[in-house]
């Protein structure tokens, strides 16, 4: 049995369906879907002539669509992520998209590999389905620790402008104006929300539960409380402010800490594989001999689960929350 160079084939073929993935995306929706973008998506749609209650009504139904898909099986398993990363793709457009990277999976190894029709198939419909899952799960990743990263200064925007006499609801309308996306279209929502009657409070509290963000979370209840019991609402998001970027300096100096012991893990997780490859490109017979032994497929077995528990140990390790 020889691997030779098709291992690296279906590497390349995997990544190319990735960028595939975000090609599509890019070009479905234009660059106001990117997160580098400097103006945010509202203000984009703003710009191209819609009315307020249109993009309003755009956006909100971009961020609801994946909250009722959970019971599909297979979409369940990104429902959560493709929420917080906000994915413009609905549900069924999405499901589609996974189908057409298995297609383009199947024409990629049909042409490179002389692999048998079983195995090409299986291995297109795991890199069609694992490519878009990857995908959601890294969108939903950059966009919460942008958010994340973008909340103290926005707090502290919405101080200033309290400072001077702006009402609660301007200062957040002025934040979605100046900050970027992720986090501005995110408060131009909650400005627009209020502006047709929603309680501000209330929609901060929906976007802190479907963002899973604490300091989010925290933003909510200081705005509610002094809604029902009053004080000055400028000096409590300032300490607010202060306590989100304390957090999130902490948070960075603890993954600074243990940088070293996840990469140390992932690296002891992927070498052996990586050294397989290698192995395999440079003298495929390398493992002709032992292959043929009756103990090869068990002794694979174990150091496949050896090296998936170091992987994951190695993350429960270092997983440490702030």
């Amino acid at each position: 049995m020889q691997l030779g160079t098709e291992p690296l084939i279906y590497i390349g073929i995997f990544v190319g369906v990735l960028m595939l993935v975000e090609g599509v995306y890019l070009v479905a929706f234009g660059k106001s879907i990117s997160l580098n973008s400097r103006v945010n998506r509202r203000l984009e749609l703003l710009n191209t002539g819609l009315n307020r209650e249109d993009v309003l009504a755009k956006l909100r139904k971009e961020l609801d669509q994946h909250k009722g898909s959970r019971s599909i099986p297979l979409y369940a398993l990104i429902a959560d992520k493709a929420q917080k990363a906000n994915i413009a793709f609905s549900p069924q457009q999405l499901m589609l998209v996974m189908l057409g990277l298995g297609i383009a999976a199947f024409v990629g190894l049909s042409i490179a590999t002389t692999a048998a029709l079983p195995i090409r198939i299986l291995v297109s419909v795991v890199m069609g389905v694992g490519a878009v899952i990857f995908w959601v799960n890294s969108k939903a990743k950059k966009r919460i620790a942008m958010i994340e990263e973008q909340l103290p200064d926005a707090v502290e925007l919405m101080v200033r402008s309290l400072r001077v006499g702006h009402p609660f609801v301007s200062a957040i309308n002025t934040v979605a104006k100046e900050v970027a996306d992720p986090l501005g279209s995110e408060l131009g929502i909650i400005a627009d929300e209020a502006a047709y009657g929603r309680d501000v409070s209330e929609a901060l509290r929906a976007m802190a539960e479907r963002l899973d963000n604490q300091d989010l979370r925290f933003l909510a209840v200081a705005v509610g409380i002094q809604q029902k019991s009053g004080g000055n609402l400028a000096e409590i998001l300032a300490g607010l402010a202060k306590v989100i970027r304390a957090r999130f300096k902490l948070f960075r100096r603890v993954k600074a800490i243990t940088a070293e012991a996840k990469w140390s893990g992932m690296f002891l997780s992927f070498f052996p594989l990586l050294a397989l490859i290698a192995i395999n490109v440079m003298q495929p017979d390398y493992y002709d001999d032992v292959m043929q032994s009756a103990a090869f497929i068990p002794a694979c077995a174990v150091v496949a689960v050896m090296l998936a528990a170091n992987f994951f140990f190695m993350r429960m390790m270092v997983n440490i929350k702030v």
